[in-house]
């Protein structure tokens, strides 16, 4: 492993680190969120029509940068430091990667282009809490998640020429309210040949009610989506095992470029609290020269290097071509550290830690949302274990 960067990947660090400063402050996130996107649309069109950070790790071939996830990653990592709301997680981390593995090359020529360029934004749909699930990242993703037969989720039947239509819900679809495209797990075939497909849907397509929830963390709105006999499209082949493998190797990407962006969030926060204590004094000295709250941070410090240190190596690890999967575990490592590091403004930040007014509560909600979604940090691990055969060797040990 290499873990010099190249001049492409630091410039990419650089220009994302540039415009977050000068485009998206804390009063910027605070204003964007309140809109009814619930994102700034000049930003997100500087981020794709300019940059073309939608695109970055797709092929040329599609209109994209040809990069991969290392580079994602590296911008995300920078996109977390600000906290800023984009859909450039559900539409590049989720929706690009699974149209690319799994569509026809017709699907791919019409729908990558356009996400490439900002032009569309896109969402994975999933019912109930089932999201790290479906990504494979805290259990396996070949059971009846998407809808269990008649229990309830997502359900597709297939009509006259080849059509399908949807009928369900799903209550906690990232970006869900705002997508363009709607890539939707639904449950198929019956008690006899149950699998789950995914399915092309437009965001505007009739029979489809979407409504934007309250959700602890704004930054990473979520939305209720309705589809009532809702016409899609089904995305490649439609081979069952097809898609659960599509899932987990996207959602080990995905995990990875999450643990990048916990770590700029971790690392921002941590740096926010080293100024406060440098400037708040008690009993006459700044607190920051107190050997307790100096210990506090440095070991902040070691959490937030460690977790940077699994994020890099997942993020080499997943475009290396070893097969090995490590986004799971250090996703788990990265909530951890900025679980710690916002628990630790707020606490070293004192009484003005606690208000809505401050920032700090912006990284706490972070976490605390991430871990909801994607977590928790408890079942990553034993799936990473899992996967990993640890469990099995160490009985075959006894």
């Amino acid at each position: 492993m290499d873990a010099t960067f190249t001049a492409e990947q630091d410039e990419i660090r650089r220009t994302l680190h540039e415009l977050m400063n000068k485009r998206c402050g804390p009063e910027d996130v605070k204003a964007a969120v309140g809109t009814p996107a619930g994102y700034d649309p000049a930003l997100w069109s500087a981020l794709g029509g300019e940059l073309g950070l939608p695109g970055l790790a797709l092929p040329e071939q599609y209109g994209g940068v040809g990069c991969g996830v290392t580079e994602l990653a590296l911008a995300c990592e920078e996109s977390g430091r600000a906290l800023a709301p984009s859909p450039l997680l559900a539409t590049a981390a989720l929706a690009a990667p699974l149209v690319l593995a799994l569509g026809t090359e017709a699907q791919r020529a019409e729908l990558l282009p356009r996400i490439a360029s900002g032009a569309l934004t896109a969402t994975l749909v999933v019912p109930g809490q089932g999201l790290a699930t479906a990504l494979g990242l805290t259990g396996d993703n070949r059971g009846d998640w998407s809808g269990g037969g008649r229990a309830g989720g997502v359900q597709a039947r297939q009509g006259d020429q080849g059509s399908w239509r949807l009928y369900g819900q799903a209550d906690q679809v990232l970006d869900g309210h705002s997508a363009g495209l709607l890539i939707v797990a639904a449950h198929t075939g019956g008690f006899a040949r149950s699998r789950t497909l995914l399915f092309l849907v437009r965001g505007d397509a009739q029979g489809i009610a979407r409504t934007r929830q309250t959700s602890l963390d704004e930054t990473r709105p979520r939305a209720r989506v309705e589809l009532r006999d809702v016409d899609a499209e089904l995305l490649g082949s439609g081979e069952g095992g097809e898609v659960a493998g599509a899932l987990a190797a996207v959602g080990d990407a995905a995990a990875t470029v999450l643990a990048a962006e916990a770590v700029g969030a971790a690392e921002r926060a941590l740096e926010r609290t080293v100024e406060h204590v440098r400037q708040r004094e008690q009993f006459g000295r700044p607190i920051g020269s107190f050997q307790a709250v100096k210990h506090r941070l440095a070991d902040v410090y070691v959490q937030v290097q460690a977790a940077r240190s699994a994020a890099y190596y997942a993020a080499w690890a997943a475009g290396s071509g070893s097969g090995e999967r490590a986004g799971g575990l250090a996703l788990a490592q990265a909530l951890e550290a900025l679980r710690t590091a916002a628990s630790e403004a707020v606490q070293l930040h004192g009484g003005i830690g606690f208000t809505w007014e401050h920032d700090a509560h912006l990284y706490l909600k972070r976490a605390t949302g991430d871990e909801l979604l994607f977590g928790p940090v408890h079942l990553l691990r034993a799936r990473a274990a899992e996967s990993a055969g640890l469990f099995s060797r160490q009985e075959a040990t006894v």
